[in-house]
């Protein structure tokens, strides 16, 4: 037998020649082969198994034989008894090299594993946590040696991981000696950026986790997420309490400015309210909220200063200043959560004053800045944040769309819950409804949908359902391109109702016990605004980036995740794009921050990125009102719709009657 032998690490296709004798896992370290291990070589944690191959490799130059590894021995027999070991598999701390071996190292054991995405377009994410645990055994004080039990304990990770020059924090080193005895000298420390000790357990510990918020102005969502796999183990969502002070972000802001120290009670609701979220993850995955050792969060940027206790007037008007803009890394004890007192919140950079966090979370999860296609991102909410690039450039704005997408300022509008309308279909000759309901798997046209609905009742519409009631009018005819709803339609349908001197339809009717739900000229209107102001935002950043056209359309957030992108486009929420290169993101801010949670590099890169995100301010751009009216229209005044008109049969474009109210030649103003 030959003092070395030649290892081929798959699937890296690393190799080398080691010494005989050397640990698998050494010679994979030697080899740089990223295998997992947190206890350090001792039998106990299993993370670092590894399938040896046997055969003759002619790919690889090599004759691989199970006989070329040493013999199980009594720690790694220990462990596939006590805790059981795969067909196949052997400890790599144990299993020593013999002669030549061809290894596999499976997804479950390797340090940077892939957590697959469910949207193809996108990327796995690779989890490197910033925090990461450590099994050691450190050296008992005597007589002898008069050094401390940190002193030891940072021996001791140094000399069996490598970590040096590490700091420690105080609730650590209160209880550092009392760990260390209670763990008879072997305790597991959990390391931050390699660069301090956060937490320390007695004995051996394997479990590490995580949690990435979203605050939403109306929605806070949380996933809590094992460290280690990146698997969510469990997710949540509650209203945001400070919807007490103000549906939408100004109105908060204004509390602020009319209440002095108001900033303190919306901070403080807040943060109850996910003090309470943390707890409700951990329940539901069976673990302590103490045992959550990192936070991410995401935010739009009103949002983002609240919960960091900062006073947001200033985003009330121009210049919109943010206190801070880049990520920020804080302790969550800071911010009163109830989790392990070791723990970090890191919170994504904001891009500009009212393009925040959230919009970053947005970016890191579409990664427009690797794409070749120019990307046209947008969160739909009371304040939509929209971004536009690709590879090259990338530009940044937000625009003033208002509630109305949520259901208010609209006559029959509510949130989206049960009984609400979401989807709506109108027959082009009787114009008579179809209707789905939240709760309900029917359509209104279909049996036993009124039994179905019977417990909530058809109580109103949301934001989804008012977009599909408006876009199919205007398919159907009865709604104008202008917005106007045509009086002459009355004859063609009793649901085309008198409604002072204007005109509204009737989309459900639920008898005696409940008024109409009905569709009226002030509810388009207020949806016009809304759109228009949005797909204005839009036209802004096509005209800086020289474009007339984009190649994908991401629609993000809550509701964008609920729009039907074809009813968006008919609406003229959005420009003209493929339809199939238009797609809802789901709570593509989320993502990010799950992201960022699960891979420590994703900080570096987010931060990296939104620095060179050009911003461009709405509120003193010229041509944001030009491009405001003409967007009133449906789907727009002049823009041309080609891929939409290859998809649906728009009605033929009609010059607007004279003197005629175009019904918004006004701006919004934020929120």
């Amino acid at each position: 037998m030959t003092d070395d032998a030649l290892v081929v690490f798959t699937p890296s296709g690393r190799r080398g020649r080691v010494a005989c004798g050397t640990p698998l896992l050494q010679a994979a370290r030697e080899l740089g082969v990223d295998v997992d291990s947190v206890c350090g070589g001792r039998s106990i944690c299993g993370r670092c198994q590894v399938a040896p191959a046997d055969g003759r490799f002619a790919k690889h130059g090599i004759t691989s034989s199970l006989a070329h590894l040493s013999e199980v021995g009594a720690a790694e027999q220990r462990y596939a008894d006590k805790r059981g070991l795969k067909p196949g598999r052997r400890l790599s701390c144990q299993a020593r090299v013999m002669g030549d071996l061809v290894v596999d190292v499976p997804a479950d054991s390797q340090v940077h594993k892939q957590v697959v995405r469910k949207r193809a377009e996108l990327r796995d994410i690779t989890v490197d946590p910033v925090v990461r645990l450590h099994y050691v055994e450190v050296r008992q004080p005597d007589m002898h040696d008069p050094s401390s039990d940190l002193r030891r304990l940072a021996s001791a990770l140094a000399e069996q991981w490598g970590l040096t020059g590490l700091g420690c924090d105080l609730h650590v080193l209160a209880s550092l000696q009392t760990t260390l005895r209670a763990g008879e000298w072997a305790v597991t420390a959990a390391v931050r950026d390699g660069r301090q000790i956060v937490g320390l357990w007695p004995g051996f510990r394997d479990k590490l986790y995580g949690l990435a918020i979203d605050v939403g102005s109306t929605t806070i969502a949380g996933h809590l997420c094992d460290l280690d796999s990146g698997e969510v183990l469990a997710a949540s969502g509650r209203m945001n309490p400070q919807i007490r002070f103000g549906e939408d972000l100004m109105s908060r802001v204004s509390y602020v400015m009319m209440n002095p120290g108001g900033e303190k009670e919306l901070t403080a609701a807040v943060r109850e309210a996910l003090a309470e979220l943390a707890g409700e993850v951990a329940a539901d995955a069976g673990i302590e909220p103490g045992e959550i050792l990192e936070i991410t969060l995401v935010g739009n940027p009103i949002m983002h200063h609240l919960v960091l206790g900062l006073n947001p007037v200033e985003l009330g008007w121009a210049p919109f200043a943010l206190a801070i803009d880049g990520g920020l890394t804080l302790p969550a004890a800071e911010l009163g959560l109830p989790v392990h007192p070791g723990a970090r919140v890191y919170t994504l950079p904001c891009i500009a004053g009212h393009v925040g966090a959230d919009a970053a979370g947005v970016v890191l999860s579409e990664e427009p800045h690797r794409s070749e296609e120019l990307r046209l991102l947008v969160d739909v909410g009371t304040n939509a944040e929209i971004v536009l690039g690709n590879k090259d450039r990338m530009l940044a704005c937000s625009s003033p769309t208002g509630p109305a997408f949520e259901g208010a300022q609209i006559s029959g509008g509510q949130r989206a819950a049960p009984g609400a309308i979401e989807r709506v279909r109108i027959d082009r000759e009787t114009l008579e409804p179809r209707i789905k309901v939240i709760g309900c798997e029917l359509w209104s046209d279909e049996p036993g949908f009124a039994d179905q609905v019977a417990a909530t009742g058809v109580t109103g519409i949301c934001g989804s359902g008012i977009i599909e009631v408006i876009a199919e009018l205007f398919l159907a005819g009865v709604l104008t391109q202008d917005g106007r709803i045509d009086g002459a339609a009355a004859a063609r349908s009793p649901r085309v109702v008198a409604d002072e001197r204007t005109f509204a339809y009737v989309l459900h009717d639920a008898g005696e016990d409940r008024a109409p739900i009905r569709i009226t000229q002030t509810d388009i209107r207020a949806i016009q605004l809304a759109k228009a102001a949005l797909y204005a935002g839009v036209k802004l950043l096509m005209d800086r980036m020289g474009v007339t056209a984009v190649d994908r359309i991401t629609l993000a957030g809550a509701f964008g995740s609920h729009i039907d992108t074809t009813y968006a486009m008919i609406l003229g929420l959005i420009p003209d794009c493929p339809l199939d290169k238009v797609a809802a993101g789901g709570n593509a801010a989320g993502t990010g921050a799950r992201i960022a949670l699960l891979n420590r590099a994703a900080r570096d890169e987010i931060e990296d990125v939104v620095r060179r995100i050009e911003k461009i301010e709405t509120a003193v751009e010229p041509r944001f009102q030009e491009h405001f009216v003409d967007a009133m229209a449906i789907p727009h005044a002049s823009d041309a719709f080609p891929n939409l008109a290859r998809a649906v049969a728009l009605p033929e474009r009609q010059a607007p009657e004279s003197g005629q109210d175009s019904g918004g030649r006004r701006r919004r103003r934020r929120g």
